[in-house]
Formats: structure tokens, sequence, C-alpha cells
């Protein structure tokens, strides 16, 4: 394998000490990078049944080999843990401009265990770690922190990952910020930096990626660019960001709304697409080496968030909060999505929580007096969450926990411990099966098979063949990850161009059938570490059973038919998982 690949960085916080690891050419060749070394690293170095807040838990992060080489939709970067929130395999990935200096620093992976004996941070460059005590930093917010270490380390153009109070205080979906608002959202890998008293990770570094063929790599650049330009689905993402998703899903009745109990809102049009910008001032902005624009920089410019600005928001947290909590003002949106920011909690989950929540209220189990569309309320209760006062403390737990505590199983919405996102299963069945194979629970980003349902590709009511399908997008998109390349450059990128990539960063020529056995590959080491972890298959792989005994507007989803699903994806797996 050609360019400078192979480095690992691993960092003892307890000890306050680091060494480099080289890694043998053949596992690149075989995991390529990013997800597929993130989960090798994971499985090699987790020790078996670890507590995820404990300090051998690990924290992995890690790049792609084309992260840092300027290819269109290169500007990722992954974290691999054992989440806090399900016990089982935690992945999430961040854009903005953060993974370049990590890139600089020329590791392709970063694996830190241990614990800070006081709140602190390090600083990782390309020569050395540096151990930095700072308790000044305890209780400020995410952005603040970014901010105080941007300023500190202005000369060396620094990226800061960094956590909110969330994150120090170990509520189980805190996430880590980059950038002002992007971040490594899912799983609660917040709470793991808290955990070891890491409030934040410095990146900076002059190294650069050495790979197999800059001509030809500028040559594909080009084309992509000349293709991209004038592809209509980057052009709606351009105007819209993923706003535009709110138009497709209430058309199909699958805009999951009053925690899961509807598929639709009667305000549609003052929290769509047209509505963000109607509402708010909106700037479309690129993460690096993109020309899409789909992150949406927002400013409110009327009533009493009057001047706040925020990333956002996007589909899934105009669903959270204005689907399934019912707010139907997107400046009151806005609010509580910068809230969550700050604070360092993961928008999806918490807007799961805080529908789950009107319920228990509703249903006598809590004495916190909550309803639909009370968004001051709502703020009240991510503040309680974040700080674990009162009931928040049970709720910072997620939907699963709390749901146990109350006696409120039965109406719980999580796979895995994980809370979906939003898209209804009870019409978009191949998000069902994305929803509960997925190996860090109810997901829409390893297939987002949204995309064929919503689009026409496959009938979101189709069984037959439904699983094979999924599977494509799942192989594609698990290569995607372990470069690291951009989702939404699914329309443009496919197997030929990923060879293209992957030829030029390395010499090796791979064709689909070699990057699908990569991919199956990489799944199954995934589901090794949950199967270690105590997942159990087929039953931790089932959805909710309330979207099987609920059916709404003649939609439906019949366990016969979930179950179809499931046994057709578990044989052309080659997983041997009897459904009964």
């Amino acid at each position: 394998m050609k360019g400078n690949f192979g480095k690992i960085l691993k960092i003892d916080l307890s000890s306050k000490s680091y060494t480099v690891e080289t890694l043998n050419s053949k596992i690149y060749e075989e995991y390529i990078g990013g997800k597929g070394l993130g989960t090798y690293l994971l499985l090699r170095e987790n020790p078996e049944g670890v507590d995820p807040l404990s300090p051998d838990n690990n924290l992995i992060l890690t790049i792609g080999p084309a992260i840092g080489t300027q290819i269109w939709g290169a500007n990722r970067y992954a974290a691999f843990t054992k989440s806090p929130l399900t016990g089982l395999y935690a992945e999430s990935y961040s854009g903005g401009k953060a993974f370049l200096n990590i890139a600089k620093t020329g590791f392709d992976a970063i694996v830190i265990k241990g614990k800070l004996n006081t709140l602190g941070y390090i600083v990782v460059t390309d020569k050395t770690v540096e151990f930095v005590k700072d308790e000044s930093l305890k209780g400020k917010d995410a952005f603040e922190t970014e901010k105080i270490l941007e300023e500190k380390y202005v000369d060396k153009r620094a990226s800061a990952l960094t956590i909110g109070i969330a994150g120090e205080n170990l509520v189980k979906f805190a996430y880590v910020n980059n950038d002002y608002g992007r971040s490594l959202g899912r799983t609660g890998i917040g709470a793991v930096m808290g955990s070891k008293n890491l409030k934040a990770i410095v990146f900076y570094g002059n190294q650069k990626k050495e790979i197999y063929s800059y001509d030809y790599l500028k040559e594909f650049n080009k084309d992509l660019l000349k293709r991209g330009k004038v592809h209509p689905v980057f052009k709606a993402y351009r105007k819209y960001g993923t706003s535009l998703t709110v138009g497709f899903t209430t058309k199909f009745n699958a805009f999951p709304s009053r925690y899961w109990q509807e598929g639709t809102i009667p305000f549609v049009d003052k929290i769509n697409g047209d509505a963000l910008l109607e509402t708010l001032e909106v700037k479309p902005e690129s993460c690096g080496y993109c020309f899409i624009g789909c992150t949406r920089k927002s400013k409110v410019i009327n009533g009493r968030h009057k001047g706040l600005t925020l990333d956002g928001p996007e589909y899934e947290t105009i669903n959270v909060f204005g689907g399934l909590g019912l707010v139907d003002d997107l400046n009151e949106i806005a609010y509580l999505n910068d809230l969550c920011d700050k604070l360092g909690i993961d928008t999806i989950t918490a807007g799961n929580v805080i529908a789950f929540a009107i319920e228990a209220y509703k249903r006598g189990k809590i004495n916190y007096k909550i309803d639909y569309g009370e968004v001051d309320r709502m703020a009240e209760l991510l503040n309680m969450i974040a700080y674990k006062d009162g009931i928040g403390e049970l709720l910072s737990e997620g939907v699963r926990k709390a749901a146990e505590e109350l006696g409120l199983s039965e109406i719980a919405i999580h796979v895995k411990g994980l809370e979906p996102p939003g898209y209804d299963p009870r019409v978009l069945k191949g998000m069902g099966l994305a929803f509960g194979v997925s190996d860090r629970g109810a997901c829409h980003l390893r297939t987002t098979f949204y995309k064929p349902e919503l689009a026409g590709i496959i009938a979101p009511e189709q069984i037959k063949d439904k699983a094979k399908l999924l599977i494509e997008y799942e192989d594609r998109l698990t290569i995607y990850d372990t470069l690291i390349l951009c989702r939404f450059f699914r329309d443009i990128v496919y197997y030929d161009e990923l060879n293209a990539i992957f030829k030029s960063l390395t010499g090796l020529d791979y064709n689909e059938n070699e990057f699908r056995r990569v991919a199956k590959k990489i799944t199954d080491m995934a589901r090794e570490f949950n199967l270690r972890e105590g997942m159990k298959q087929p039953e931790d792989d089932m959805l909710p059973e309330i979207f099987f005994k609920t059916p709404y507007d003649n939609k439906s989803l019949t366990k016969e038919e979930y179950k179809k699903l499931l046994k057709d994806y578990y044989e052309l797996k080659g997983w041997d998982v009897k459904v009964e």
C-alpha cells in the first residue's frame, strides 16, 4: 500500500504518556481506514465487558485515507468507543473543518485510554502530546470552551473538540463539538470524554499526506466538480439543506409526530424548507473540500431570540422538536437546537426524551408538568438533564432506562437503547429494517435507506428484495465511512468513483466485489463486538412492539413483514440466526 499510512497514536491519560505504533500494511488492505480501522482497533484494544464510563474504555478517533487530500467530500473524522447509552458499539462522524488539523498530525488513528486526575485537555501535534490541567474550563459550555482554546492556540490555527456541561456530568447522550455546532452527535461519546476528565482535545500539525498519484486525483476531482455543480440533488441541498426532507416525509405521512403516535403535522408549512428560508436569515455553508453547501448558517431575525446564530436547524432537529414535540415555530426550534449544542447533547435523543417525558407526565408517572409545544418547559428540562437536576437525572439516562424505571417500556421508542431519527418505519419499511440491524442502534446514516424509499427507487411498502437493496446501500456507505466521505456524495460517487479515489491514494485497484468483501468484513466485526458485549439476536434487532400494534392513517408494519425483512437480511449476510 503506497503513501504514508500506518501510524497510530496511543495515549494513556492516567500515566500522561503516549506511544506511536506502526500497523502492518495488510491491515489497511483489509480494513482501509476510518470505520474499518476504528472497529478493528476497538475489538483489539477494548477489554470485553468494560464499563463504558471506566478509564479502560478506549476512545478511538480516526480519519480515512482520503482525509487531508483535498478530495471533494473527504471532510469528516470519526470516533469509536463503547456507548454509555446503549452498552454496545458506538460510532459517530463529524464534518466542519477540524478533520484537516487532525490529518495534519500525521496519525490515521488516535487511541485514548485512562483518565486525567483533574479536569483538563490534551494537545495533539505531529511532534508531541501535551497534557494540560485546566479546571477553569469546568462548567463552560461547548462553544465557550472552543473559543477559549481557539484563542489560546490562535498562532497554530488549531482545532478543538470540546464537551459541554452534559459531558462533564456524564449524561449518557452527551456529544462532542467542533467548529461551533458540528458534532460527534450520537451514542454518548461526550460522556466518554467526560468520564476521562477530558474537556477537550486540541489538534494542529504540519504533516502532509503522501499519496500514490496526485495527477490522477486532480483529474478525478475536476470531473467530480463538473458533474456535481449541475446535479439537481446538490442544487436542492444548497438551497434548503436537510430541511428539504420535511416536505418528503410529511408527504408520505412518515414524519414522526406527537411522540411517534402520528405521521404528519397540521403546521408543516411553518417548519418546512421554505419556511426556514422565510423565517430565518439563512446562508449556505460548506465543510472543507465541499461544493454542496448543505449547512445552514442561520440567524433569528424576529421575536424573543432575535440575533441568535447557529448551525442549523437540520432536518432531524426540526423533526424531534417540531414533530415529536409539536413546536410550530422555527425560531423556537432554533433556540432549542442552540441550547442542546451549548449544553453538549445530541438533539435526536434529547428531542425523543422530551417527548417521552410529556407522555410520562400525561400518564402520571412524573410530576414535572409539561405538554406538547411548551418551549420554555422543554428548555428548562434540557437544562435539568444536562445538570442532572430532579427528574433530569433519570432522563439523562435516555429513553430505555427512564422507561424501565417508570414502568413505561411499552411506549419507549428505541432500538438497542438508541432513539430513532425522523423516519416512521410503519411507512418506510426499509428504514424499519435499517433501524433494527444498524450496529449502533436506531440509525438513519448507516444505510440512508430513506433515500431510495422516498425517491421512488423502491416502494416504501415493498418487502420482497428490500433487504438485498438495503445491503447494497450498507456496503457502499460502509466504504464511504472507511475512506471517510460525506454521505451526500452518494448520488454521484459509486464503486467506479470509489475505486478511482482509492487507487489515487494507495495504488490499489479494488472493484465492486472487492469493496463489498471489505464492507462485509467491517459490518461483521461490528456485530462481533456487539455480540461480545451482550447483544442478543434477533431480539435486539427487533423494533419496538408499538410499531407493530399501533398503525395510523391506514399505514402499518406487521411483525410478520418485519421478520421477513430480518430473515432475508440475515441470510444475505451469511449470519446463522433463526427468526421465529
